[in-house]
């Protein structure tokens, strides 16, 4: 098992760990450790290894006696170059988000799980007044049990939608959480009816910390965190960083690029490489921005984005030359961007009507990214888009905690869509899961809502990268008579890259397309260290209410007919 490997390593490490001590101290006694380590067993003194070793089989084998420590509990005090590589394979960056136990609702519905640390846990909740308010306050009343070893520890996060807390716990015995007083008859009557939620650290405070180690560079513009970001991907969804031959960039000649042609890109390091990988790991998406060409009248090729950045740091819809965009990409993004370029079919390109797809972009041009509806293109289902241990409990938890530190940020990024899902205005988060229980529903079902296209926000229409360039496609005819049955704000970049309106013939390709790679691609890698892959690139005809209800659970993604 993998404890049992755990303690191996521990064992091995901490006997090389100690005769190293012991020989650079360079004493008499090491010497005669030394001699007696190397010689018969029958005259050998016991090392810590078999003392502890001893120690372990004996409490193991005794059912009625608690395990003194657990292997992983000695690693923190091993050296780091011993302690650092048992951790990282042990620990993830996934091992960060907290498990959904249940909720408390009331002294006669306790609520009873295993934990990480206490193997029996019973929770239940006691309403009381002893602030004297309107609405009084409560005691949630949690005994912990059973712990597997003297040294591990339970660490929890407790939640109501106005409020998030957290603790944890060392010590075998009844623990109590206070909430003095409830936040008025709303919070009173959601925890009444629904109960606090508790949510488990599964990986117990040495994993969370380790978790918070391997989370940390995933946002760093680094060495370290490209390859964590790397890491994360291959670990979680399977995904290969083949390197390319250099040179890196091709030498691209515009001529061969036309209207409606798609840019993906993938940016591995720094706070957009950090978001993305988290977007791809959730969504199966390899690629995590999109863009896409257009030319104008007189030949000129531009850029379409939604998600590039202003001189006031603002992320926005914009139009720029080729020339400026391309630069930019080799020369200043530092998120190490790999681009690739997907060609339109010709039959597809005859039908793509430029002077419609200009029109739409001139009109969302300088208009916000559209933050609003973006993580619900990735929910379509109650369970099935949550990679283990996500779900709509700690998708509605983390929001919660966000809500408080960034009440602007969560109406722009959720909010607003919450209400257009709800029919109704200017509910911040936590009257909107009130009103959704009022409802006879969940918010588990009210994020599988599909997205509208003709929704407007408060800032205008919503697009993303890749809505923005599908609703162009809409706009310049792809999508035909399909296009007012399908919501191209529900689509993923994955989605769009499977959608079967690009060349598949090799020899219709640009001539500088792959001509620097051995391996050639269906589609032209234009720039990055590692080849990119597209998993069912080209495939998927479009069809109504496309993308609505898809899951999206990793490693393998698997994705039924006609979702």
């Amino acid at each position: 098992s993998p404890d049992f490997l755990c303690f191996v390593f521990v064992c091995i490490n901490i006997n090389i760990f100690e005769f190293d001590i012991v020989e650079r101290l360079g004493t008499q006694k090491s010497e005669k450790l030394n001699m007696a380590s190397s010689s018969s067993s029958s005259s050998s003194i016991p090392s810590l290894f078999t003392t502890i070793l001893v120690l372990f089989l004996i409490v193991s084998t005794a059912e009625s006696v608690k395990s003194p420590f657990h292997p992983r509990d000695l690693l923190p005090h091993l050296p780091r170059q011993v302690s650092w590589p048992i951790l990282n394979s042990l620990y993830g960056a996934a091992d960060l988000l907290p498990t959904f136990i249940g909720t408390a609702s009331s002294e006669n519905d306790s609520v009873q799980w295993k934990g990480a640390c206490f193997y029996e846990n019973t929770a239940m909740l006691e309403f009381h007044n002893k602030s004297g308010s309107e609405f009084g306050g409560g005691t949630l009343h949690i005994k912990a049990d059973k712990a597997h070893s003297w040294t591990c520890m339970d660490l929890y996060v407790f939640a109501t939608p106005y409020r998030v807390t957290w603790t944890w716990y060392f010590i075998s015995r009844h623990h109590t959480v206070e909430f003095p007083e409830w936040d008025g008859k709303a919070e009173y009557e959601y925890v009444k009816n629904k109960g606090v939620s508790i949510f488990l650290m599964h990986a117990g405070m040495l994993g969370t910390l380790q978790a918070l180690w391997d989370v940390f560079p995933l946002f760093t513009n680094t060495g370290w965190g490209e390859s964590s970001n790397l890491a994360f991907l291959e670990k979680h969804m399977g995904a290969n960083f083949v390197p390319r031959p250099e040179p890196w960039v091709t030498n691209v000649t515009t001529d061969q690029i036309q209207s409606g042609d798609l840019l993906a890109i993938s940016k591995i390091r720094g706070r957009w490489g950090g978001f993305e990988t988290l977007e791809k790991w959730v969504s199966g998406a390899y690629a995590g921005h999109s863009a896409v060409c257009l030319r104008d009248s007189e030949g000129k090729l531009w850029i379409g984005e939604s998600g590039n950045e202003n001189e006031k740091g603002e992320d926005v819809i914009a139009i720029l030359p080729w020339e400026q965009w391309w630069e930019f990409e080799q020369t200043k993004d530092d998120s190490n961007p790999q681009i690739a370029l997907l060609p339109l079919h010709p039959d597809v390109r005859a039908k793509f009507d430029v002077a419609a797809a200009w029109k739409y972009a001139r009109s969302m041009e300088g208009k916000p990214y559209g933050y609003h509806n973006l993580i619900f293109s990735w929910i379509d289902t109650i369970s099935e888009n949550y990679p283990p241990p996500l779900d709509a409990h700690l998708v509605a938890s983390f929001m919660t905690v966000w809500s408080k530190m960034q009440p602007e940020y969560a109406a722009n990024m959720w909010n607003e869509a919450l209400n257009k899902r709800l029919g109704t205005k200017g509910l911040d988060l936590s009257d909107v899961l009130v009103e959704v229980e009022k409802r006879g529903s969940s918010f588990d079902k009210l994020l599988t809502i599909p997205e509208q296209d003709d929704w407007i926000y408060s800032d205008g229409p919503s697009t993303s990268c890749i809505a923005f360039i599908l609703e162009m496609y809409k706009e310049a005819g792809l999508f035909g008579p399909l296009a007012s049955s399908i919501q191209v704000t529900e689509f993923t970049i994955k989605d769009a890259y499977m959608l079967n309106f690009f060349e598949n013939n090799a020899s219709r390709l640009p001539t500088w397309c792959n001509d620097n790679d051995n391996v050639k691609l269906p589609y032209c890698q234009i720039l990055g260290k590692y080849r990119m892959e597209l998993p069912g690139y080209n495939t998927m005809e479009p069809y109504s209410h496309m993308n609505e209800q898809c899951p999206t659970l990793p490693p393998k993604y698997n994705r039924p007919d006609n979702c």
